[in-house]
């Protein structure tokens, strides 16, 4: 069951018929260290989280959206945010 926050789409811990469904171990990895900074998003991206802990703060807004490993989430094209990692992150992504 997906919830949204701000914008943003959260499904945790999805089946594994939904991660081969959407190709998600085919998806382009991407990883960081604990580390904060702003990001963009210039189309809309659906990635998988392997590992890591992140707090996800829209631009303007004072609420942010905790993702962490096991999370399926959907950022909406265009969105503005922080992204303060405190665990690093291994993901798997794909944009629209």
């Amino acid at each position: 069951m997906a919830t949204e926050k701000l914008g943003i789409k959260i499904q945790r811990n999805p089946p594994d018929s939904k991660l081969t469904q959407l190709g998600v171990r085919n998806w382009p990895k991407w990883s960081c260290p604990p580390s904060k900074f702003p990001w963009t998003y210039e189309a809309k991206e659906t990635c998988f989280l392997l590992e890591g802990k992140v707090k996800v703060t829209p631009t303007g807004s004072n609420e942010s959206v905790e993702i962490g490993a096991g999370d399926l989430v959907e950022f909406p094209k265009g969105m503005s945010c922080t992204w303060d990692v405190s665990v690093g992150v291994d993901k798997h992504y794909n944009f629209e």
